[in-house]
């Protein structure tokens, strides 16, 4: 193995990402370029051929010590071949959990449990994972939604209740496996839609209620919207401002769920008549009221 010169793979180009590509940028390419010339669907020319190429250079570079063991060998490449340094096989081994058909250039820079197995077996194919926007009122009803992921049309059952973060998982929908092996799993990961009236923390349910002077000065019973409805709240006498009321179980529905709290905050009518601004002055002749007192 020492010594030998080879034809050199370069592994980036294969994928056809830059040297310094994240990750994430190899994981999404891989999973492109892999369903792309999948032997069992693809109809390129050449496709088994090619997905043995995206196969070798995904296990090489989505590992970060054999990365940096394959970036380390670039040095070496010349107009004359590619010839691993002295002693490079002696020193340098990785365990794979294999792969059909690998490269005599693969199998020179990895030593001997790199090697292939030749033969068939089954390969599972890769999980993935993906974000999965919602509405509110989505996650609060649950259903079936559907979605698109990498040209496929899917559909997913949303359990109510569901919270920001939470993962669904896709069995078998995820990478195609290799010689009959099974498909990977896909795992949505939940992300909450912003919402125009209610925050979310958690499966509790933040609303900001509007209310009037009088409505809080005299208290009422006034209509609240909720996730499951307008409901009535009773505003207490002599309310105040960034109050905090709770509505017991009108959060996310769950084994426990979640309330929802309702943020008072007064909202003063603009005095655009004479009528209006005599009633302001007479109001603060009859209730005079320093709010700044103790400031």
């Amino acid at each position: 193995m020492m010594g030998k010169e080879m034809n050199y793979k370069d592994y980036y180009k294969i994928l056809g990402v830059d040297k310094t590509a994240s990750l994430d940028e190899i994981k999404k390419r891989y999973r492109l370029l892999a369903r792309k010339y999948h032997p069992d669907v693809s109809k390129e020319k050449n496709a088994e051929e090619k997905f043995k190429e995206v196969q070798e250079a995904y296990t090489v570079l989505k590992d970060p010590e054999k990365r940096k063991a394959y970036d380390q060998m670039g040095q070496y490449q010349s107009a004359q071949g590619f010839q691993p340094p002295p002693n490079w096989g002696e020193n340098v081994h990785f365990e794979f959990g294999g792969g059909e058909g690998f490269s005599d250039f693969f199998e020179n820079l990895f030593g001997q449990q790199a090697r292939s197995r030749r033969g068939n077996f089954k390969q599972r194919g890769a999980d993935q994972q993906a974000k999965l926007p919602i509405s509110l009122e989505e996650a609060y009803h649950g259903g079936v939604k559907s979605f698109s992921i990498e040209g496929k049309q899917l559909k997913v059952k949303i359990p109510a209740g569901i919270t920001e973060g939470q993962q669904i998982r896709l069995a078998g929908q995820g990478g195609l496996g290799m010689n009959g092996g099974a498909s990977g799993d896909l795992y949505l990961e939940i992300i909450l839609l912003p919402h125009p009236l209610y925050a979310v923390e958690r499966k509790d349910i933040m609303l900001s209620l509007p209310i009037t002077p009088w409505e809080a000065a005299l208290g009422a019973a006034i209509e609240v919207p909720t996730l499951g409805g307008k409901i009535k709240l009773k505003i207490s006498t002599n309310s105040q401002t960034g109050q905090k009321l709770r509505l017991k179980g009108r959060g996310l529905p769950g084994k426990i769920p979640g309330d929802q709290y309702v943020l008072l905050k007064i909202c003063t009518p603009e005095a655009k008549t004479e009528k209006q601004k005599s009633f302001y002055k007479e109001m603060a002749k009859e209730m005079p009221f320093n709010p700044r007192e103790k400031m």
